[in-house]
């Protein structure tokens, strides 16, 4: 009897904990399934977009090896429309500006990788588009704005080296060639196990630059005169005359008793002919 009054009492007690907490219960497995059912939806839409953007891509691949402009800028258009966040979208972008390139439509290719640059798109894309778009306006004779596009390199990016290198190439058409040599120098500070940049080709560059301006101005600059005056030349007195005077007559003297001795011994020789 005390067994089944206990197991009653547990009865009792189940029901009124349930009463007071089925329904928290309840709405808990109901979220959760709700939850786990949302994320797998969401994880079938991501992996149906990309496969969507995927055959795109694709597709614009096609096109840009057959050189079809129109139905390339189509495809990118939709795939900035219904894909705006996939890298597939950024590596369009990056094919479009290549064919525009191919069509020398560098304008174009240079409008489509700045918004890629000013885009949301992953960072790495970013750069790409950067490094670029610093290259289209090599070509386009801007070595101004690359100076700007570039200029702010701190270094921790993955493209450190390569940005270096091309802001070295805008400051050598500029004239700067200290600024192009201290740009080609930090390119080269990368190991070169795994380099980005070619770097013998750097070094050529680097070396093939003209002597440093500093150095060519201090050397070709005139040296600056004493400015302390020469001593005027003292005027010449009568005692410095007169030594002078008496050293020329020493010398006339002695000349002259040199050519008298001569004389005599020429006349003594001639004598001693005539007593023979």
């Amino acid at each position: 009897m005390d067994d089944y009054l206990s197991e009653k009492e547990q009865i009792e007690q189940l029901r009124a904990w349930w009463s007071d907490y089925g329904a928290y219960v309840i709405v808990g497995v109901v979220l959760g399934g709700l939850a786990l059912f949302g994320w797998n939806y969401y994880g079938s839409q991501q992996r149906d977009a990309e496969l969507s953007a995927s055959a795109l891509y694709d597709e614009l691949t096609n096109y840009v090896v057959d050189g079809d402009v129109e139905e390339a800028e189509a495809i990118v258009e939709q795939l900035e429309a219904e894909h705006a966040d996939l890298a597939y979208t950024a590596q369009a972008r990056l094919a479009m500006a290549r064919l525009y390139m191919d069509r020398n439509r560098d304008q174009d290719a240079a409008d489509i990788l700045r918004e890629l640059m000013e885009s949301n798109a992953n960072q790495q894309f970013r750069d790409v588009a950067r490094l670029r778009l610093s290259k289209v306006l090599l070509y386009q004779g801007k070595a101004e704005e690359v100076v700007e596009l570039l200029q702010d390199n701190d270094g921790e990016s993955a493209f450190a080296a390569r940005f270096s290198d091309t802001l070295g190439d805008a400051y050598y058409e500029l004239g700067d060639f200290d600024a192009a040599r201290d740009a080609y120098s930090l390119a080269l500070i990368e190991p070169a196990q795994g380099a980005t940049v070619d770097q013998q080709f750097v070094t050529l560059k680097l070396l093939d630059l003209p002597a440093s301006t500093v150095s060519d101005d201090a050397e070709g600059a005139e040296p600056m005169a004493d400015p302390t005056p020469d001593p005027m030349p003292e005027p010449m007195g009568e005692e410095d005359s007169g030594v002078e005077d008496s050293g020329n007559d020493g010398v006339a003297e002695t000349a002259a008793e040199e050519s008298a001795g001569d004389v005599v011994e020429a006349e003594t020789d001639a004598t001693d002919e005539d007593t023979e």
